[in-house]
């Protein structure tokens, strides 16, 4: 028929894995066993703890975790208040995002107007 592709461009439009039914994650958490993470996770908590291990679901096993508590005030807001958990289980399906505490530090708001000079205005007025 007209609209049939031809199987050499199906193969090729497949990807390198297509054939073997492997398949990548974005994210090769192998690098960071034995090493700490911070994970944000669904209803925003967050945690830090040595990465021990993981499977394909993104399910985490965590070791001396600590959770950041909330601000009561307003629950978007992370604390300085922490709680120690010890060896937990992160279900992958309430894994928002993990990172690498390596290479991580605060830095001071950008966005906020400067002391000095106040609000620098648009257009140079």
């Amino acid at each position: 028929s007209p609209l049939s592709i031809p199987s050499r461009v199906r193969a090729r439009n497949r990807g390198p894995n297509a054939m073997s039914g492997k398949k990548e994650t974005v994210l090769d958490l192998g690098k960071f066993i034995d090493k700490g993470v911070r994970v944000k996770l669904s209803g925003g908590r967050e945690v830090t703890g040595t990465l021990k291990g993981f499977d394909q679901l993104l399910n985490l096993v965590l070791d001396e975790c600590v959770e950041y508590l909330r601000d009561v005030d307003d629950p978007l807001k992370i604390t300085d208040e922490t709680r120690s958990l010890g060896l937990i289980v992160c279900r992958g399906t309430s894994v928002m995002v993990v990172s690498g505490l390596d290479g991580m530090e605060e830095i001071a708001n950008p966005f906020l107007p400067s002391e000095e000079g106040g609000a620098v205005m648009a257009g140079g007025e």
